[in-house]
């Protein structure tokens, strides 16, 4: 499975920006999925989670009422939906994928990772 994100840019804070993640090579409507961020200098952070073969969603308590994520199988694409964004929130996103339905925060329970994507908030 390969896994294609897309969707990041430079936004003012308070914006909103959509993030994509296509899965390509097999299909991931019961895997669960991820994402998570990483800053310059610390190391990558969950964001969010979903469950496999559910809408069941986990977020990180800092972006908690900001973000939303959601699935679409029929397109193979997972998204993460961000508003009211901060400049503590710039950050490469990653998206990524388990062979398991039950998600987790941990970076190393994931086999499947897309190349990243930039989001950038100016204050």
């Amino acid at each position: 499975v390969q896994l294609q994100a897309s969707g990041g840019g430079l936004v003012q804070a308070g914006g909103s920006l959509r993030l994509s993640c296509q899965a390509s090579g097999g299909t991931f409507s019961q895997s669960a999925v991820a994402w998570f961020r990483q800053s310059p200098g610390k190391e990558r952070e969950f964001v969010a989670h979903m469950r496999g073969n559910s809408a069941i969603t986990t977020l990180a308590d800092s972006v908690k009422g900001r973000f939303t994520m959601s699935r679409d199988n029929a397109r193979n694409t997972v998204y993460l939906e961000m508003n009211g964004l901060k400049p503590e929130d710039t950050a490469v996103y990653y998206c990524a994928a388990r062979n398991q339905i039950w998600a987790t925060r941990s970076v190393d329970d994931y086999n499947y990772w897309g190349q990243g994507t930039q989001v950038t908030v100016s204050s």
